[in-house]
């Protein structure tokens, strides 16, 4: 047995320790997780506090689903564990009794030893595929391990979804065995019964980051070069529409929600999405929208295409979709570009070929003329190896719809590299803004300073890079000086 880390933190009052190890006979990493010992004879008052809990404090439906008394009910809940805790432990000091309250409430109002996984920042997904097999997990560091969780039955992990749909306002059955929702904490839910995956009931948890990636993190992780950064700004800056493209989980949105810093403090953002992921500074006028799924009835239904049409009534300056993924929803942004709306959007694509291609062909099928709108394509790349994820090309739609390469990722070297000339781009700001090209390299040099800054000074929160890009704007000249010092 090898330990390649180990690390701790708490989920609410219990503190965890987790092992990341490599064990014999097993090809993947292990993820063990270990909590403060509870003695059998602690266990089997505890489960009899649990029993007495589920006759004490009786819930409805309502209770559960409603987002707005859920902190009424684990106050209700806590009150009455604290209550029993004082009647079978009386001589708990309060430190182990927060303890077990905790432990308590997540093995009877949550999800047990789950709820433990979804409190370790590191991971980004934790799934079960079965009663049989350990809960696996995502780590951002290094990627599937198997953990030394199982859950006890197939039942349970029944349960676990239709908790969660509860919660969301959704159901999971025999005759709907297909669940995708959405917590209150922002992690996503995807859910499926047996017999529709067949070797049991499955849950994937995608966590919802509770500090958004901005564009400083991307620059220390190296995931963007300065230069592609300041480049992405400066179009962003004078309104150029894009498109951030790439692979599952390559940090499509995370990127576009870091470039939506570069808006200006004195323009109206409308985003657009199926689930919140999009977080924009406080300094801006932002108004984000969700869809909303059909009730049980079919009825209800809020589409993506809905609130795209819907936000072009809303004198918006900017337009953010977090994925465009039919033809009406591409349409109607094309047509937005075209009646003067900024629009920035993410797509499932591989490289700038491939998006073109899936723009172009069903079931988008938009037409070739068409492209040029988007002055941009940003595509992201991650290493399934390794983790890392990396800017791979920054390119222009040329007149006939023909992708121009500027910028693309060396692999070998993990360098940003300059690809071709550009022979749009640069012609369409100094078109549209009146600045020479001698004036447009010194604005990218000064945003690269700026950029060079952040990251040095490790300015990371969004709010802050929210004042620091709004400061740019409105006070340039002082903001300069400042760095300069």
């Amino acid at each position: 047995m090898v330990v390649k880390e180990t690390y701790s933190f708490y989920s609410e009052n219990i503190p965890i320790t987790v092992t990341i190890e490599s064990v014999k006979d097993e090809f993947v990493l292990v993820y063990n997780v270990s909590i403060a010992k509870i003695s059998s004879t602690t266990e089997i008052i505890l489960d009899k506090i649990k029993d007495e809990l589920a006759s004490s404090v009786r819930l409805g439906i309502s209770d559960i689903s409603d987002l707005k008394k859920s902190e009424l009910v684990r106050k209700r809940f806590e009150e009455t564990v604290v209550y029993l805790l004082k009647k079978y432990l009386p001589s708990i000091d309060e430190n182990v009794k927060r303890f077990l309250t905790t432990y308590i409430m997540h093995k009877s109002l949550g999800l047990g030893k789950i709820e433990l996984l979804l409190d370790d920042k590191n991971l980004e997904e934790v799934v079960i595929n079965n009663a049989e097999d350990p809960v696996w997990v995502y780590h951002n560091k290094y990627g599937w391990l198997k953990t030394n969780i199982k859950l006890e039955n197939e039942e349970q992990i029944k349960h676990y979804s239709a908790l969660i749909g509860r919660r969301a306002g959704r159901s999971i059955s025999l005759l709907t065995p297909l669940l995708d929702a959405q917590l209150e904490t922002g992690d996503r839910v995807n859910a499926t019964l047996n017999p529709i995956s067949i070797k049991g009931n499955t849950i994937t948890l995608r966590k919802f980051s509770t500090k958004p990636i901005t564009i400083t993190d991307m620059i220390n992780q190296k995931t963007i070069s300065i230069s592609a950064s300041s480049l992405i700004w400066l179009g962003i800056e004078y309104e150029l529409s894009a498109l951030i493209t790439g692979g599952t989980a390559t940090g499509k949105t995370s990127a576009l929600s870091a470039f939506c810093s570069f808006f200006q403090p004195n323009q109206r953002i409308i985003s657009v999405e199926d689930t919140a992921e999009i977080r924009l500074p406080k300094y801006l006028q932002w108004i984000p929208m969700l869809t909303r799924l059909p009730n049980v009835e079919g009825k209800g239904e809020v589409t993506l295409l809905d609130l795209i049409v819907n936000s072009l009534r809303m004198r918006p300056d900017r337009i953010v979709v977090g994925e465009i993924r039919r033809q009406r929803e591409a349409e109607t942004l094309f047509e937005a570009i075209h009646t003067g709306h900024s629009v920035y959007a993410t797509l499932h694509a591989n490289d700038v070929n491939e998006t073109v291609n899936r723009i172009t062909n069903p079931p988008i099928n938009v037409p070739k003329n068409l492209l040029p709108a988007i002055s941009m394509i940003i595509v992201m790349y991650r290493n399934r190896r390794t983790g890392i994820r990396r800017i791979f090309q920054i390119a222009e739609i040329l007149n006939n719809a023909e992708p121009n390469i500027l910028l693309q990722l060396d692999l070998r070297q993990d360098k940003t590299l300059t690809v071709n000339r550009s022979l749009k781009l640069m012609q369409e700001l100094e078109l549209t803004t009146a600045l020479t090209t001698q004036e447009i390299n010194d604005n990218l040099r000064e945003k690269s300073l700026v950029l060079n800054w952040l990251a040095k000074k490790n300015i990371s929160e969004v709010n802050d890079i929210g004042k620091v890009i709004a400061t740019y704007y409105t006070n340039k000249n002082a903001l300069l000086q400042l760095i300069k010092k």
